[in-house]
């Protein structure tokens, strides 16, 4: 993660033009810190991410999105099936029953 936002911080400097002494001095730290940071020698808070953004005339946008559900285990399949709702069971079942029926279909 350090990686990333080493590159987010250099490639917004690199988009505005701006030395790591000027984004420092506009976001009231260290050029020496910034230096850290691309250097992914540090990872900043949220927070001073967000500053370092700012002062760049950017804004920091967090989200979080579903991680990869590959390669589960029949264990933790079968668990995470067993804690849905008889509605949500049905649901998920007749989804796959559609996407199999349509698989099945283009095979013919």
């Amino acid at each position: 993660m350090n990686a990333d936002v080493a590159a987010l911080i250099r490639e917004a400097r690199g988009r505005h033009g701006i030395s790591q002494a000027t984004l420092a001095r506009r976001a009231r730290t260290t050029q020496k810190q910034i230096s850290r940071i691309e250097r992914g020698e540090i990872s900043p808070s949220v927070s001073t991410l967000s500053r370092l953004l700012a002062a760049m005339g950017e804004r920091l946008e967090l989200r979080a999105v579903p991680g990869p559900r590959d390669n589960r285990s029949d264990d933790e399949l079968r668990t995470d099936f067993e804690d849905l709702t008889a509605a949500e069971r049905i649901a998920q079942t007749a989804a796959l029953s559609r996407t199999l029926t349509g698989i099945a279909a283009e095979g013919h």
